[in-house]
């Protein structure tokens, strides 16, 4: 899969307009030897299918090569001084968006129905429709321009952390609210809830221990789905709001037609799905003992 991944946005990158050589350029005035020898120098000249091997073969070795727009420099040591920021921004999202819609399912799967139900449901809704650039450009509307609360860009004090963490935990937290609601409401009618509630446990250790549990391999699963895809969705977060992080580097990256960078994030995004699948699966063990037991 990770093969497949390294090819297709090799490929799609070398076929988008732009030449990476003229935007390092710009206005100043270049021969064409001066041009054909700096693509030579960078490897351009060569066929796309060999600078794929070749870039392959060095990526073997742990080599990712050098950026062609951020000055030569390593892109090992571009990533490694982006993902910090990436890192603590998706970590604080994920603790967010799990300790704050995984109890409000919950409640409300406990609440059917009620004024408390009916509005998590809502925000579900909205949580999921509203577009996450949209929802960040609002929230600089209003915290940065109209109430200068918030920085609006920037990695600076814990202010320039509320906005970012927020847009990202919001689509989370609109999901697993309604997972977890749903999982609920379907392990509560199961016999085994009402065969305990009828040998008189306390409804705190019937929700908990017996339904809750039950219900998690499918939030579980949604959680480990949304890790695996938290980069993409960071891209559009780091852009709106300046934030230092690889989802910036990337669309820098992007626009500059810098292949390296762009390939080994790329890489970087792909070993996350299969570590984030990986770690899914093994969990399941954890939380149902039956998988582990078989």
């Amino acid at each position: 899969m990770l093969f497949a991944v390294t090819a297709i946005s090799f490929f799609l990158l070398h076929l988008a307009p732009g030449d990476p050589v003229d935007l390092l350029v710009g206005d100043v005035p270049m021969t064409t030897a001066q041009l054909q020898a700096i693509r030579h120098f960078w490897g351009l000249d060569r066929p796309v299918q060999e600078q794929y091997v070749i870039w392959l073969s060095n990526m073997a070795h742990g080599d990712l090569g050098e950026s062609v727009s951020f000055g030569g420099r390593k892109v090992t040591q571009l990533i490694a001084d982006a993902a910090p920021a990436t890192i603590q921004l998706n970590l604080l999202a994920l603790l967010l968006s799990t300790a704050v819609a995984i109890p409000a399912g919950v409640i409300a799967a406990l609440r059917k129905h009620s004024v408390f139900d009916a509005g998590i449901m809502l925000g579900s809704v909205l949580g999921i429709s509203l577009p996450n650039f949209w929802l960040g450009l609002m929230c600089i509307v209003l915290f940065s321009l109209t109430l200068r609360l918030l920085p609006a860009f920037g990695q600076s004090d814990w202010r320039s952390y509320v906005m970012p963490v927020f847009v990202l935990a919001t689509e989370q937290m609109a999901l697993l609210a309604r997972m977890s609601r749903a999982m609920m409401r379907e392990v509560l009618d199961e016999d085994y809830v009402r065969t305990a509630r009828a040998k008189g446990l306390r409804e705190r250790i019937v929700i908990v221990r017996h339904a809750l549990r039950n219900a998690l391999l499918p939030i579980v699963t949604l959680i480990g789905y949304r890790i695996g895809f938290l980069l993409s969705g960071t891209i559009v977060i780091e852009t709106v709001f300046g934030w230092p992080g690889i989802g910036r580097l990337l669309f820098e990256a992007i626009g500059q037609r810098d292949y390296v960078v762009v390939q080994a994030i790329t890489l970087l995004g792909g070993t996350l799905v299969v570590v984030a699948n990986l770690v899914t699966d093994l969990s399941y063990a954890i939380v149902d003992p039956r998988i582990r037991s078989r």
